[in-house]
């Protein structure tokens, strides 16, 4: 198993879990929600890849 397959292995992180990190920009008055909303959408995307690649693996 190389090293990304184990990092992969660990990532197990879902939509919400995402979604609740973003709420931690309260704390900061939304100064930075733009910022923010870009990583959370990036880290839903790269999740979204993971996925299909481990969906991929699965299928003969």
């Amino acid at each position: 198993m190389g090293v990304f397959d184990k990092i992969r292995s660990k990532l197990h992180m879902s939509d919400d879990t995402i979604d609740r990190a973003g709420d931690k920009d309260e704390k900061t008055g939304g100064k930075f929600t733009d910022k923010v909303d870009k990583a959370q959408e990036a880290a839903k995307d790269a999740m979204g890849k993971i996925r299909r690649d481990k969906q991929d693996k699965k299928e003969p």
